[in-house]
């Protein structure tokens, strides 16, 4: 039998962390991400919550480090901004498991709110994918600054617009084409609602126009974070009955 050898930590099966949210400020996701600055090797650093129900920015904000400290304020202006107390629902924060998600300055800020900690597996960037998909749609926008900011402020005054296009005008395609901001204000039923009779209208109009029925215009109830996937059996090929 091996046994395990060397100086280095035994590698430990992490569980994949999974949440679900069947409504806003339910599971909020954040990370951190560079910005490039006004010369080589210079970065302003992104810090973003996500919410996972409605794809909303809850709260950002732009720093020159990485530090727990920076991490614990932004969850802090997050809560103030969603008007959360320790009476709320439950929240989970999720993260990966960089310095600044695991300082003990944000532990102990998240445990005096009340919210739980959650973090994705070591090295696998795959467990917190609705926040790396926001910082791809920030820095592909066609007025992102490829060649840098050039100061702190002008990179706050960037990231301010680009949050407010994002939550307020953006047609989310995960969302069937609402804003997140419709999503986290529970506006999108109605607007699904109103759609579904615009189509019925023009069906019933044009009939000759309609093959199959109407565009399916629902979102789901529960929208998850790392579903576990059912694990099926593959027979073996030739294997005897």
């Amino acid at each position: 039998m091996q046994y395990y050898r060397g100086r280095s930590k035994k590698p430990s099966n992490k569980p994949l962390s999974t949440h679900c949210a069947t409504g806003p400020n339910q599971v909020w996701m954040w990370d951190i991400t560079w910005l490039p600055g006004p010369a080589k090797g210079i970065y302003y650093y992104l810090y973003l919550i996500l919410d996972l129900y409605s794809r909303k920015i809850i709260a950002w904000e732009i720093w020159l480090e990485e530090s727990a400290e920076n991490a614990s304020m932004l969850v802090q202006r997050g809560v103030l901004k969603e008007q959360r107390s320790k009476q709320s629902a439950p929240l989970v924060l999720h993260s990966d498991n960089g310095s600044p998600m695991k300082g003990a300055s944000l532990l102990e800020t998240l445990y005096s709110l009340g919210i739980t900690p959650s973090r994705s597996r070591p090295r696998v960037s795959n467990d917190n994918p609705y926040v790396e998909s926001i910082f791809k749609t920030c820095k592909y926008r066609p007025n992102y600054p490829i060649g840098g900011f050039v100061n702190l402020t002008e990179s706050r005054k960037w990231v301010l617009s680009f949050v407010n296009w994002y939550n307020h005008k953006h047609r989310h395609s995960g969302l069937n084409f609402l804003t997140p901001h419709q999503r986290h204000t529970g506006k999108d039923k109605e607007i699904i609602e109103k759609r579904r009779k615009v189509y019925e209208q023009a069906r019933s109009s044009h009939p000759e126009r309609w093959s199959k029925g109407i565009r399916n215009w629902d979102l789901d109830d529960e929208v998850w974070l790392n579903p576990e996937r059912l694990k099926t059996e593959i027979p073996k090929k030739n294997q005897s009955l």
